[in-house]
């Protein structure tokens, strides 16, 4: 189990109502449907990557390696930063190789 994000433990502090719909509202997003679990993880990866979220980048890729993601697909992934976001995209999408 991960740890939760410190937005997470601001949300159960002050606002339980409002994570607990949040969560459940991830969940269900998250869940396998048309796209499986691990595309959407790596769609997130995506988006954290284009948006310079450095530290969510490498834990989101924890995440989808631990959903069965291989480096390839991540690989892939990091590519796919880069035609969208630029190089500033492909630093912070390396950042899911780091250790």
């Amino acid at each position: 189990m991960t740890q939760p994000a410190s937005w997470q433990v601001a949300l159960e502090k002050n606002a339980p109502a409002l994570l607990k719909d949040v969560t459940a509202v991830r969940e269900n997003v998250a869940a396998d449907g048309a796209l499986s679990a691990k595309v959407k993880i790596l769609m997130t990866m995506l988006c954290d990557a284009i948006l310079a979220h450095p530290d969510g980048v490498a834990n989101i890729a924890q995440r989808a390696r631990a959903a069965g993601a291989t480096e390839p697909e991540i690989a892939e992934t990091v590519g796919v930063a880069f035609i969208m976001g630029g190089m500033p995209g492909l630093v912070t999408g390396a950042n899911a190789f780091r250790d």
